[in-house]
């Protein structure tokens, strides 16, 4: 299952939520041990490609923040 959500991959369809859910996911499957070796670090890829996802996210939604804050500010230092 995991190979093929690898597999699967391509951020354009995956929102910071999803992959959020599924890093959380890896992250419960690793702590329990459960998983073989090979396995094991398939999914520790999968979650790096997810850690750099949600960074880019979170760093597009602080530029979008200050942006407006920024915005906000101009239009109330105007007369």
């Amino acid at each position: 299952m995991e190979e093929a959500r690898a597999a699967e991959w391509n951020s354009s369809d995956w929102t910071f939520e999803q992959a959020m859910r599924r890093l959380e996911e890896i992250v419960r499957q690793l702590e329990a041990g459960d998983l073989p070796l090979d396995a094991s670090i398939r999914a520790y890829e999968e979650s790096m490609r997810l850690v750099k996802f949600c960074r880019e996210q979170l760093d597009k939604a602080e530029f979008q923040l200050e942006k407006l804050g920024q915005e906000l500010a101009d239009e109330s230092a105007s007369p």
